[in-house]
Protein backbone atom coordinates (compact mmCIF):
# COMPACT_ATOMS: atom_id res chain seq x y z
CA UNK A 1 0.00 0.00 0.00
CA UNK A 2 1.61 3.58 -0.94
CA UNK A 3 2.51 5.81 2.01
CA UNK A 4 -0.17 8.23 2.06
CA UNK A 5 0.68 11.88 4.07
CA UNK A 6 -1.89 14.00 5.07
CA UNK A 7 -1.41 17.54 6.48
CA UNK A 8 -3.37 18.50 9.47
CA UNK A 9 -4.50 22.47 9.49
CA UNK A 10 -5.39 23.67 12.89
CA UNK A 11 -8.32 25.27 13.56
CA UNK A 12 -8.23 29.31 13.68
CA UNK A 13 -8.50 30.59 16.33
CA UNK A 14 -8.02 34.41 17.72
CA UNK A 15 -4.92 35.90 16.66
CA UNK A 16 -3.24 37.45 20.40
CA UNK A 17 -2.55 40.86 19.68
CA UNK A 18 0.81 42.47 20.44
CA UNK A 19 1.39 44.19 23.86
CA UNK A 20 2.70 47.41 23.50
CA UNK A 21 3.74 50.16 25.79
CA UNK A 22 6.16 52.86 25.68
CA UNK A 23 8.63 54.44 27.92
CA UNK A 24 9.23 58.69 28.00
CA UNK A 25 11.90 60.76 29.64
CA UNK A 26 12.38 63.78 30.19
CA UNK A 27 16.21 65.60 32.32
CA UNK A 28 14.69 68.12 34.56
CA UNK A 29 11.69 69.06 36.45
CA UNK A 30 11.43 72.84 34.88
CA UNK A 31 7.65 73.39 33.42
CA UNK A 32 9.29 73.42 29.68
CA UNK A 33 10.01 69.83 30.20
CA UNK A 34 7.07 68.61 32.24
CA UNK A 35 5.01 69.98 28.90
CA UNK A 36 6.80 67.80 26.90
CA UNK A 37 6.70 64.48 29.43
CA UNK A 38 3.15 65.31 28.98
CA UNK A 39 2.94 65.55 25.34
CA UNK A 40 5.12 62.18 25.04
CA UNK A 41 2.40 60.63 27.52
CA UNK A 42 -0.50 62.03 25.04
CA UNK A 43 1.71 61.05 21.84
CA UNK A 44 2.45 57.42 22.96
CA UNK A 45 -1.22 56.61 23.94
CA UNK A 46 -3.29 57.94 21.45
CA UNK A 47 -0.31 56.39 19.18
CA UNK A 48 -0.25 52.56 20.14
CA UNK A 49 -4.11 52.60 20.80
CA UNK A 50 -5.08 53.37 16.91
CA UNK A 51 -2.73 50.74 16.11
CA UNK A 52 -4.48 48.02 14.70
CA UNK A 53 -2.95 44.52 16.41
CA UNK A 54 -1.47 46.20 19.44
CA UNK A 55 -2.65 45.78 22.95
CA UNK A 56 -2.34 48.90 24.75
CA UNK A 57 -0.21 48.54 28.16
CA UNK A 58 0.24 52.24 29.26
CA UNK A 59 3.30 54.74 28.92
CA UNK A 60 6.04 54.39 31.98
CA UNK A 61 7.45 58.10 32.73
CA UNK A 62 9.85 59.60 35.07
CA UNK A 63 11.00 63.26 35.37
CA UNK A 64 14.91 62.34 36.04
CA UNK A 65 17.56 64.37 36.87
CA UNK A 66 19.52 61.81 34.74
CA UNK A 67 19.76 59.14 32.45
CA UNK A 68 22.22 57.50 33.73
CA UNK A 69 20.85 56.26 37.02
CA UNK A 70 19.05 52.71 37.21
CA UNK A 71 16.58 54.61 40.01
CA UNK A 72 13.56 55.67 38.08
CA UNK A 73 9.92 54.63 39.74
CA UNK A 74 8.75 54.44 35.63
CA UNK A 75 11.68 52.35 34.26
CA UNK A 76 11.44 49.89 37.46
CA UNK A 77 7.76 49.40 36.92
CA UNK A 78 8.21 48.97 32.94
CA UNK A 79 10.89 46.48 33.79
CA UNK A 80 8.80 44.59 36.58
CA UNK A 81 6.10 43.74 34.38
CA UNK A 82 8.06 42.73 31.23
CA UNK A 83 9.33 40.30 33.87
CA UNK A 84 6.00 39.29 34.70
CA UNK A 85 5.24 38.70 31.33
CA UNK A 86 2.09 41.77 30.70
CA UNK A 87 4.89 43.45 27.95
CA UNK A 88 5.73 41.94 24.59
CA UNK A 89 7.05 45.42 22.95
CA UNK A 90 8.43 48.59 24.40
CA UNK A 91 8.47 52.09 22.51
CA UNK A 92 10.55 55.06 23.55
CA UNK A 93 12.14 57.84 21.99
CA UNK A 94 15.54 57.42 21.47
CA UNK A 95 18.77 55.29 23.57
CA UNK A 96 19.55 58.51 25.27
CA UNK A 97 16.12 58.74 26.74
CA UNK A 98 16.13 55.28 27.93
CA UNK A 99 20.32 55.06 29.21
CA UNK A 100 22.93 56.84 28.77
CA UNK A 101 24.79 54.65 30.36
CA UNK A 102 26.14 51.91 27.98
CA UNK A 103 26.47 49.30 30.31
CA UNK A 104 22.99 49.69 31.91
CA UNK A 105 21.80 49.69 28.15
CA UNK A 106 23.03 47.17 27.19
CA UNK A 107 22.32 44.74 30.30
CA UNK A 108 18.46 45.87 29.93
CA UNK A 109 18.43 44.81 26.26
CA UNK A 110 19.56 41.81 26.65
CA UNK A 111 17.68 40.98 29.87
CA UNK A 112 14.67 41.96 28.20
CA UNK A 113 15.43 39.91 24.87
CA UNK A 114 16.09 37.20 26.96
CA UNK A 115 12.28 37.79 27.94
CA UNK A 116 10.97 37.50 24.58
CA UNK A 117 10.66 41.64 24.70
CA UNK A 118 11.95 43.62 22.12
CA UNK A 119 11.96 47.43 22.56
CA UNK A 120 12.77 49.81 19.58
CA UNK A 121 14.14 53.06 19.41
CA UNK A 122 12.38 55.79 17.19
CA UNK A 123 14.91 58.22 16.96
CA UNK A 124 17.18 55.51 15.37
CA UNK A 125 14.65 53.41 14.10
CA UNK A 126 16.20 50.12 15.47
CA UNK A 127 14.63 47.37 16.86
CA UNK A 128 16.72 45.70 19.43
CA UNK A 129 15.27 41.96 19.02
CA UNK A 130 16.61 42.50 15.54
CA UNK A 131 20.28 40.22 14.73
CA UNK A 132 22.16 43.46 14.28
CA UNK A 133 19.85 45.52 16.89
CA UNK A 134 22.83 44.79 19.90
CA UNK A 135 25.73 45.89 17.65
CA UNK A 136 24.30 48.73 17.00
CA UNK A 137 23.00 49.65 20.09
CA UNK A 138 26.75 49.17 21.68
CA UNK A 139 27.63 51.94 19.39
CA UNK A 140 25.15 53.85 19.73
CA UNK A 141 24.89 53.69 23.38
CA UNK A 142 28.92 54.38 24.05
CA UNK A 143 28.35 57.48 21.83
CA UNK A 144 25.26 58.66 23.86
CA UNK A 145 27.32 58.02 27.29
CA UNK A 146 30.00 59.97 25.80
CA UNK A 147 27.51 62.94 24.87
CA UNK A 148 26.62 62.86 28.22
CA UNK A 149 30.41 62.82 29.26
CA UNK A 150 30.80 65.91 27.41
CA UNK A 151 27.43 68.05 28.39
CA UNK A 152 28.78 66.90 32.36
CA UNK A 153 32.03 68.46 31.58
CA UNK A 154 30.98 71.51 29.85
CA UNK A 155 28.47 72.01 32.41
CA UNK A 156 31.35 71.62 35.43
CA UNK A 157 33.66 73.98 33.58
CA UNK A 158 30.71 76.42 33.44
CA UNK A 159 30.47 76.19 37.51
CA UNK A 160 34.03 75.97 38.16
CA UNK A 161 34.63 79.32 36.17
CA UNK A 162 31.60 81.23 38.30
CA UNK A 163 33.26 80.19 41.05
CA UNK A 164 36.86 81.40 40.29
CA UNK A 165 34.44 84.94 39.76
CA UNK A 166 33.11 84.50 43.19
CA UNK A 167 29.48 84.33 41.60
CA UNK A 168 27.05 82.38 43.96
CA UNK A 169 26.51 79.82 40.78
CA UNK A 170 23.29 77.34 41.50
CA UNK A 171 22.03 78.91 44.81
CA UNK A 172 18.70 78.37 44.38
CA UNK A 173 17.06 77.99 48.23
CA UNK A 174 18.48 79.30 51.56
CA UNK A 175 16.32 79.81 55.18
CA UNK A 176 16.59 83.24 55.55
CA UNK A 177 16.68 84.72 52.18
CA UNK A 178 14.38 85.09 48.84
CA UNK A 179 16.49 84.41 46.00
CA UNK A 180 15.23 84.42 42.43
CA UNK A 181 16.63 85.90 39.19
CA UNK A 182 16.70 89.38 40.02
CA UNK A 183 19.09 89.04 43.18
CA UNK A 184 19.30 88.02 46.24
CA UNK A 185 17.07 89.94 49.02
CA UNK A 186 16.16 89.33 53.13
CA UNK A 187 13.38 87.74 54.30
CA UNK A 188 12.48 89.97 57.13
CA UNK A 189 10.54 86.94 58.91
CA UNK A 190 12.81 84.41 58.24
CA UNK A 191 15.51 86.65 59.01
CA UNK A 192 14.79 87.52 62.40
CA UNK A 193 14.09 83.37 63.14
CA UNK A 194 17.99 83.14 61.91
CA UNK A 195 18.67 85.65 64.43
CA UNK A 196 16.86 84.18 67.24
CA UNK A 197 18.48 80.98 66.84
CA UNK A 198 21.99 82.35 66.53
CA UNK A 199 21.29 84.41 70.09
CA UNK A 200 19.65 81.31 71.99
CA UNK A 201 22.28 79.03 70.84
CA UNK A 202 24.91 81.54 72.22
CA UNK A 203 23.27 81.87 75.54
CA UNK A 204 23.24 78.05 75.85
CA UNK A 205 20.38 76.67 75.60
CA UNK A 206 20.25 72.86 73.97
CA UNK A 207 19.26 72.61 69.73
CA UNK A 208 16.82 70.43 71.08
CA UNK A 209 15.17 73.17 73.07
CA UNK A 210 15.13 75.67 70.37
CA UNK A 211 13.80 73.37 68.15
CA UNK A 212 10.90 71.96 70.23
CA UNK A 213 10.19 75.48 71.09
CA UNK A 214 10.11 76.32 67.31
CA UNK A 215 7.67 73.70 66.89
CA UNK A 216 4.73 74.24 69.05
CA UNK A 217 5.23 78.16 68.24
CA UNK A 218 4.22 76.89 64.44
CA UNK A 219 7.43 78.37 63.13
CA UNK A 220 7.77 76.75 59.87
CA UNK A 221 11.81 75.59 59.04
CA UNK A 222 12.99 75.48 55.78
CA UNK A 223 10.49 74.45 52.66
CA UNK A 224 7.97 74.46 55.30
CA UNK A 225 9.82 71.66 57.21
CA UNK A 226 9.96 70.89 61.01
CA UNK A 227 13.08 72.27 63.25
CA UNK A 228 15.38 69.15 64.16
CA UNK A 229 18.80 69.28 65.90
CA UNK A 230 20.95 68.74 62.66
CA UNK A 231 18.88 72.10 60.78
CA UNK A 232 19.74 74.30 63.22
CA UNK A 233 23.37 73.15 63.63
CA UNK A 234 23.23 74.15 59.57
CA UNK A 235 22.17 77.19 60.58
CA UNK A 236 24.45 78.22 62.97
CA UNK A 237 27.63 76.69 60.76
CA UNK A 238 27.14 78.20 57.79
CA UNK A 239 28.92 81.78 57.02
CA UNK A 240 26.21 82.72 54.31
CA UNK A 241 24.70 84.54 56.92
CA UNK A 242 27.81 86.79 56.94
CA UNK A 243 26.81 88.13 53.98
CA UNK A 244 30.54 85.92 52.28
CA UNK A 245 30.33 82.96 51.23
CA UNK A 246 32.39 79.88 50.86
CA UNK A 247 32.35 78.40 47.00
CA UNK A 248 32.64 74.57 45.80
CA UNK A 249 31.97 72.95 49.30
CA UNK A 250 31.04 69.80 47.57
CA UNK A 251 31.34 68.51 43.85
CA UNK A 252 30.13 65.25 41.61
CA UNK A 253 32.74 62.70 41.62
CA UNK A 254 31.42 61.61 38.05
CA UNK A 255 28.90 61.99 35.27
CA UNK A 256 27.25 58.28 35.62
CA UNK A 257 26.88 58.28 39.62
CA UNK A 258 26.80 62.00 40.11
CA UNK A 259 27.25 61.48 43.75
CA UNK A 260 28.04 64.90 45.35
CA UNK A 261 30.95 64.61 47.66
CA UNK A 262 32.03 67.21 50.48
CA UNK A 263 35.59 68.97 49.11
CA UNK A 264 38.06 67.94 51.43
CA UNK A 265 40.64 69.06 48.62
CA UNK A 266 39.81 67.83 45.87
CA UNK A 267 38.83 70.88 43.95
CA UNK A 268 40.07 74.38 45.20
CA UNK A 269 37.73 76.40 47.03
CA UNK A 270 37.07 80.33 46.91
CA UNK A 271 35.90 82.79 49.57
CA UNK A 272 33.63 85.52 48.56
CA UNK A 273 33.27 88.10 50.51
CA UNK A 274 30.11 90.86 50.67
CA UNK A 275 28.40 88.32 48.18
CA UNK A 276 24.99 89.15 49.10
CA UNK A 277 23.44 91.10 52.77
CA UNK A 278 24.34 90.11 55.46
CA UNK A 279 21.52 88.48 58.63
CA UNK A 280 24.36 88.14 61.07
CA UNK A 281 27.47 90.47 61.94
CA UNK A 282 30.71 87.94 61.62
CA UNK A 283 31.16 87.97 65.53
CA UNK A 284 28.41 86.22 66.30
CA UNK A 285 29.06 83.87 63.52
CA UNK A 286 33.09 83.47 64.87
CA UNK A 287 31.45 82.83 68.63
CA UNK A 288 28.54 80.35 67.54
CA UNK A 289 31.46 78.47 65.45
CA UNK A 290 33.35 78.51 68.98
CA UNK A 291 30.54 77.07 70.34
CA UNK A 292 30.31 74.40 67.43
CA UNK A 293 34.01 73.58 67.94
CA UNK A 294 33.46 73.06 71.87
CA UNK A 295 30.03 71.12 71.46
CA UNK A 296 32.33 68.99 68.94
CA UNK A 297 35.16 68.34 71.51
CA UNK A 298 32.87 66.95 74.52
CA UNK A 299 31.20 64.63 71.61
CA UNK A 300 34.01 63.52 70.70
CA UNK A 301 36.17 62.94 73.94
CA UNK A 302 32.72 61.54 75.61
CA UNK A 303 32.53 57.51 76.26
CA UNK A 304 29.81 56.18 74.25
CA UNK A 305 27.47 54.41 76.21
CA UNK A 306 27.36 50.95 76.02
CA UNK A 307 23.73 49.92 74.22
CA UNK A 308 21.10 47.92 76.27
CA UNK A 309 19.63 44.91 75.20
CA UNK A 310 16.35 46.60 75.30
CA UNK A 311 16.80 48.77 72.80
CA UNK A 312 14.71 48.94 69.80
CA UNK A 313 12.45 45.46 71.17
CA UNK A 314 10.31 47.48 73.68
CA UNK A 315 6.91 49.30 71.37
CA UNK A 316 4.45 51.98 72.42
CA UNK A 317 0.74 50.56 72.03
CA UNK A 318 -0.24 54.14 71.66
CA UNK A 319 2.45 55.65 68.53
CA UNK A 320 4.34 52.79 67.42
CA UNK A 321 7.35 54.00 68.46
CA UNK A 322 9.91 51.91 70.52
CA UNK A 323 10.77 53.21 74.05
CA UNK A 324 13.83 54.72 75.22
CA UNK A 325 16.35 54.78 78.21
CA UNK A 326 15.43 57.47 80.47
CA UNK A 327 17.51 58.92 83.73
CA UNK A 328 15.50 61.42 85.81
CA UNK A 329 16.87 62.29 89.41
CA UNK A 330 19.08 59.18 89.51
CA UNK A 331 16.09 56.61 88.40
CA UNK A 332 16.43 54.52 85.55
CA UNK A 333 13.54 53.49 83.36
CA UNK A 334 11.95 53.33 79.74
CA UNK A 335 9.46 55.33 77.89
CA UNK A 336 8.19 55.96 74.49
CA UNK A 337 10.17 58.35 72.56
CA UNK A 338 7.50 60.18 71.50
CA UNK A 339 6.49 60.64 75.15
CA UNK A 340 9.68 62.08 75.77
CA UNK A 341 10.66 64.11 72.47
CA UNK A 342 7.02 66.03 72.35
CA UNK A 343 5.20 65.44 75.51
CA UNK A 344 2.28 63.57 76.66
CA UNK A 345 0.03 65.50 74.42
CA UNK A 346 1.17 63.39 71.64
CA UNK A 347 1.46 59.90 73.45
CA UNK A 348 0.83 58.41 76.81
CA UNK A 349 2.89 55.51 77.38
CA UNK A 350 3.87 55.18 80.71
CA UNK A 351 7.61 54.84 82.17
CA UNK A 352 8.52 51.64 82.85
CA UNK A 353 11.41 51.21 86.09
CA UNK A 354 14.18 49.39 84.60
CA UNK A 355 14.82 47.66 87.55
CA UNK A 356 11.15 46.42 87.42
CA UNK A 357 11.50 45.51 83.73
CA UNK A 358 14.67 43.13 84.63
CA UNK A 359 12.10 41.40 87.26
CA UNK A 360 9.84 40.50 84.92
CA UNK A 361 12.08 39.19 82.23
CA UNK A 362 13.50 37.09 84.78
CA UNK A 363 10.31 35.56 85.89
CA UNK A 364 9.46 35.31 82.01
CA UNK A 365 12.65 33.44 81.30
CA UNK A 366 12.59 31.30 84.74
CA UNK A 367 15.87 32.65 86.05
CA UNK A 368 16.47 34.05 89.63
CA UNK A 369 18.09 37.18 88.38
CA UNK A 370 18.07 39.27 84.53
CA UNK A 371 20.53 38.35 82.31
CA UNK A 372 21.11 40.06 79.15
CA UNK A 373 22.84 37.18 76.90
CA UNK A 374 20.42 35.06 78.09
CA UNK A 375 17.21 37.66 77.29
CA UNK A 376 18.90 38.05 74.06
CA UNK A 377 19.16 34.14 73.26
CA UNK A 378 14.90 33.63 73.95
CA UNK A 379 13.11 37.10 73.92
CA UNK A 380 12.49 38.80 70.23
CA UNK A 381 10.57 42.09 71.66
CA UNK A 382 8.41 43.06 74.03
CA UNK A 383 4.83 44.80 73.68
CA UNK A 384 2.99 47.33 76.27
CA UNK A 385 -0.28 46.72 74.98
CA UNK A 386 -1.65 49.02 78.13
CA UNK A 387 -0.27 50.49 81.05
CA UNK A 388 1.00 47.70 83.84
CA UNK A 389 1.10 44.92 80.77
CA UNK A 390 3.64 43.74 79.06
CA UNK A 391 3.72 40.89 75.82
CA UNK A 392 6.88 39.43 75.79
CA UNK A 393 7.41 37.36 72.41
CA UNK A 394 9.72 34.63 72.63
CA UNK A 395 12.28 33.52 70.04
CA UNK A 396 10.21 29.89 69.67
CA UNK A 397 6.99 31.73 68.53
CA UNK A 398 5.00 31.76 72.52
CA UNK A 399 3.65 35.10 73.57
CA UNK A 400 4.62 35.40 77.48
CA UNK A 401 1.87 37.97 79.29
CA UNK A 402 3.02 39.69 82.55
CA UNK A 403 1.81 42.55 84.39
CA UNK A 404 3.79 44.82 86.94
CA UNK A 405 2.77 46.81 90.35
CA UNK A 406 3.64 50.85 90.63
CA UNK A 407 6.57 50.93 93.54
CA UNK A 408 4.43 53.11 96.04
CA UNK A 409 6.15 56.82 96.92
CA UNK A 410 7.55 55.11 100.12
CA UNK A 411 9.28 52.65 98.36
CA UNK A 412 11.20 54.45 95.98
CA UNK A 413 12.85 57.36 98.60
CA UNK A 414 16.02 56.80 99.61
CA UNK A 415 17.56 57.31 103.02
CA UNK A 416 18.74 60.75 102.06
CA UNK A 417 15.25 62.08 100.10
CA UNK A 418 13.73 60.71 103.74
CA UNK A 419 16.03 63.01 105.76
CA UNK A 420 15.67 66.04 103.31
CA UNK A 421 12.13 65.42 103.57
CA UNK A 422 12.13 65.56 107.23
CA UNK A 423 14.36 68.43 107.47
CA UNK A 424 11.77 70.63 105.80
CA UNK A 425 8.82 69.79 107.37
CA UNK A 426 10.84 70.77 110.99
CA UNK A 427 11.47 74.15 109.49
CA UNK A 428 7.26 74.54 108.94
CA UNK A 429 7.21 72.79 111.78
CA UNK A 430 9.31 76.32 113.83
CA UNK A 431 7.92 78.93 111.29
CA UNK A 432 4.61 77.77 113.41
Amino acid sequence: MPKIIRKIEHPKGLERRLRVAAYARVSSGKDTMLHSLSAQVSYYSAFIQKHPGWQYCGVYADEALTGTKEARDGFQRMLKDCRSGQVDLVITKSISRFARNAVTLLETVRELKALGVDVFFEEQNLHSISTDGELMLTILASYAQEESLSVSENQKWRVRKGFENGELVNWRFMFGYDIDKNGIRIKPSEALVVQEIFQRGLAGETFGTICRDLNARGVSGALGGKWSVPRIHAILSNEKYTGNALLQKRYRNNHLEKKLCHNHGELPRYFATESHPAIIDEATFQAAQDLLTRLAEQTTYRAKPQLSKFTGLILCPHCGKPYKRVTSNGSVGWNCRTYQEKGKRFCRGKKIPEDTLKAVCAEVLRIAEYDADIFSAYIDSIEVPEDNSLLFHLKDGRIVERTWLDRSRAASWQPDMKEAARQRMLKQWRRH
